[in-house]
């Protein structure tokens, strides 16, 4: 590999959110972190040289995009996964979850039910609380280390709730699928039936593992993109969340010009100078470094695989899509606080599945995008704290 993904880098002192702040989470200074998502790994280095170069040029005044970003993006999208989007569908964000902030907030109203699938990445039902409006689970089949849709129970539920959005979280955080068609065409068909609008959290749409494929939503069904706002963002692909740069695409004029309106009304505007050089550079010349990343990732994702067939007491549910294990630990029967207490003191630093809705309990969620003698450590702690050997 050109790139050295082996090379374990000292990230205490630089602020980091996963490395800096053991204390105010209440964890052990030594705990290896391997919770929150973002990776070890630096990014390209034509992402670190046009950094640089914005660096040197020492002038941050406003700053906005012309269409050769625009073709750095809609280019990606084409060849990674047959998704054409057009220019004026594109609508900038600082971030996802700002921007299912703002979709919540455009075509929902206080006491509206917004339909989601935990367990599920905690922000996602934060943001429905904080915006008062009416959260409602449609809770994931769990069976044979896979989980699936209940899909009678989604479409009750809509119509019980009058539900009037579902976010979509594909591939899915924390479980690890990638929707198939057939799974997309159901749910999109029934939400196209109840006039439900789908915001389609796509932000891990590029680390999908051999065997599986994701598909843009609005890709699905001729008539999907007319009720989807669907979020992307280059930062889980090339480690650029610090950066603050997300592009949504709204094929529905009047969808869109809703969610603008409401961007407008949070009074945000350009976005950040160094977010866009970073995405603009990424998308147009990281392909070779993320072709590696994904060999990487694979190779990571087998090493943990084939070391816990070994430990029946910790499953590692499949892993279709994201660099994020969901291990199920429930054969302990034991809490998942007491469960966490173990691992801390063991020395690593997993997310704790209760977290991610009560369905989560037992499951621990560990990031992947790490040197492999990171994994290794860790592996060599969970056996230990775990009284595995």
């Amino acid at each position: 590999m050109a790139h050295d993904f082996n090379e374990v880098i000292n990230r205490r002192g630089t602020n980091s959110v996963k490395y800096d702040f053991h204390e105010k989470y209440g964890k052990p200074t030594d705990a290896i972190p391997m919770w929150i998502a973002d990776m070890d790994f630096r990014v390209p280095d034509v992402v670190k040289t046009v950094l640089v170069e914005s660096a040197e040029h020492g002038i941050f005044g406003y700053t906005e995009t012309k269409s050769d970003y625009f073709n750095a993006v809609a280019g990606w999208f084409q060849k990674i996964h047959g998704y054409h989007v057009k220019e004026e569908w594109m609508v900038k964000a600082p971030g996802v979850v700002f921007a299912m902030a703002m979709a919540i907030k455009a075509f929902t109203s206080p006491g509206d039910a917004v339909i989601s699938q935990k367990p599920l990445y905690p922000p996602i039902e934060e943001i429905i609380n904080a915006n008062k409006r009416v959260s409602i689970n449609n809770p994931l089949k769990y069976s044979e280390n896979r989980y699936t849709v209940d899909i009678d129970d989604f479409e009750q539920k809509i119509i019980r709730h009058n539900i009037k959005m579902f976010i979509l979280c594909n591939p899915h955080n924390p479980v690890g699928r990638v929707w198939t068609k057939a799974e997309l065409l159901e749910m999109g068909h029934i939400c196209k039936k109840h006039g439900v609008v789908v915001v389609s959290d796509e932000i891990h749409c590029d680390i999908v593992f051999e065997g599986h494929k994701h598909i843009a939503f609005p890709t699905v069904a001729d008539d999907f993109g007319d009720m989807s706002i669907v979020c992307t963002a280059p930062s889980k692909t090339f480690n650029l969340a610090g950066l603050q740069a997300a592009n949504i695409f709204i094929s529905n004029p009047e969808l869109r010009e809703g969610f603008k309106r409401e961007i407008v009304a949070s009074g945000y505007a350009q976005l950040n100078v160094m977010g866009l050089a970073a995405c603009q550079k990424a998308y147009e010349h990281g392909g070779e470094w993320y072709a590696e990343l994904m060999t990487y990732l694979a190779r990571n994702k087998a090493y943990v695989k084939n070391f816990l067939t070994k430990t029946p007491e910790v499953r590692f549910i499949e892993l279709e899509g994201t660099y994020l294990g969901w291990l199920d630990m429930n054969a302990f029967g034991v809490r998942h606080d007491k469960l966490e207490e173990r691992l801390n003191r063991a020395g690593i630093w997993f997310s704790n599945g209760k977290a991610f809705g009560d369905a989560g309990a037992g499951f621990f969620r560990i990031n992947l995008a790490c040197p492999l003698a990171t994994l290794e450590m860790a592996m060599e702690k969970l056996v230990k704290g775990l009284d595995l050997k």
